[in-house]
């Protein structure tokens, strides 16, 4: 068992909204030194909690106008089938997102691509050509309300089982 108390969930906190943040800048922030703060960081990042950095780029500056998501059903659902389509899903660079769901369909896409025409190329020459797939249904969003990265923590810390 490991517990996590408030100065790891607030470096945690922290780190999420700024990556690029300097240890001591960090070690003010939740109140400690810095070879403590350096020393947590490093615990949580040893234990896997912490498992990079990454900068986020803006899709729309780049003329990723089309956020779509796509329902996917397979004819089978057996091993197979599905490790098959998850293999092809890893080579698509537009697929952002690819969840294996419960319900009518087996999977949900979130795409990125420019325009409806890479959209319909995607579709055409690459989904519909995986083995295994019936259905696909497209959903397009007309407006993102809200888009986080930073994971939903509670302040007064908690006990993980490792």
């Amino acid at each position: 068992m490991v517990k996590l108390d408030n100065k790891d969930i607030s470096i945690l906190n922290n780190l999420q909204v700024n990556s690029n943040i300097t240890n001591a800048e960090l070690a003010n922030l939740v109140n400690l030194s810095a070879t403590p703060c350096f020393n947590r960081v490093k615990r949580l990042e040893e234990m896997g909690i912490l498992n990079g950095k990454v900068s986020l780029v803006s899709a729309k500056k780049l003329g990723l106008n089309v956020n779509v998501f796509i329902h996917i059903r397979l004819k089978k659902q057996d091993e197979e089938s599905l490790e098959l389509f998850e293999s092809a899903i890893e080579k698509c660079q537009e697929v952002m997102e690819c969840y294996l769901m419960t319900g009518d369909e087996d999977y949900l896409l979130r795409v990125l691509v420019p325009d409806i025409h890479a959209l319909e190329t995607l579709i055409l020459t690459r989904l519909t050509k995986i083995p295994g797939v019936e259905n696909i249904r497209s959903s397009f969003a007309l407006k993102q309300v809200r888009y986080k990265t930073a994971l939903p923590l509670p302040e007064q810390g908690l006990t993980l089982n490792f």
